[in-house]
């Protein structure tokens, strides 16, 4: 790992993530009857556990409304932490900051398209999924290897709990076992 990138992993407290295209395939499947569907991974899911356990805070910002994104928000215990409906991310990002106490430089985020572009120019951390836009990547200090919907979330977790040198601990509180990183 890089040491400007090892350096910004371990200065993060809040990490801030996009919806549709990191959390999910960026799909939105509706139904004659006008109900979404969209398709989350369980991996990410666990991965929100993970951080969950030993309190570190998660947010998301997406720039739809979306019930489906509520539920699943709501279900993994972000819903305190979920802002929906606003493609001006700048709003909801200041809140956030002031909601957990937190300066640009102790945030990563998790974007895919160009209205993620300004909160990746912000923060300490930008990082764009595997499938985002060429324009998304170029601002990112750090690309995943898994596309949204895919395991992205997770793999961003993990990335700063070991950088943190936290992955150990969150994993045993969550298991209620040991745990040695591999």
């Amino acid at each position: 790992m890089r040491a400007e990138l090892l350096e910004r992993l371990r200065k993060v407290k809040l990490i801030i993530s996009d919806v549709d295209g990191v959390f999910t395939d960026g799909s939105i499947y509706l139904a004659d009857d006008g109900r979404e569907i969209k398709r989350f991974h369980v991996l990410d899911g666990a991965g929100i556990a993970l951080i969950r356990a030993i309190q570190f805070p998660f947010a998301v910002i997406s720039g739809r409304n979306s019930a489906v994104t509520t539920y699943r928000m709501k279900e993994l215990g972000l819903e305190k932490a979920l802002f929906q409906g606003n493609l001006a991310k700048l709003e909801p990002y200041a809140a956030i900051k002031k909601q957990f106490g937190v300066e640009d430089e102790e945030v990563a985020y998790i974007g895919d398209d160009i209205i993620d572009i300004p909160l990746l120019r912000r923060v300490g951390v930008p990082i764009a999924v595997a499938n985002a836009l060429p324009e998304v990547k170029a601002q990112a200090i750090y690309v995943t290897e898994h596309s949204g919907g895919s395991g992205a979330v997770r793999e961003v977790i993990e990335l700063i709990l070991r950088a943190q040198g936290k992955m150990e601990a969150a994993v045993a509180i969550l298991t209620k076992d040991t745990y040695k990183d591999a």
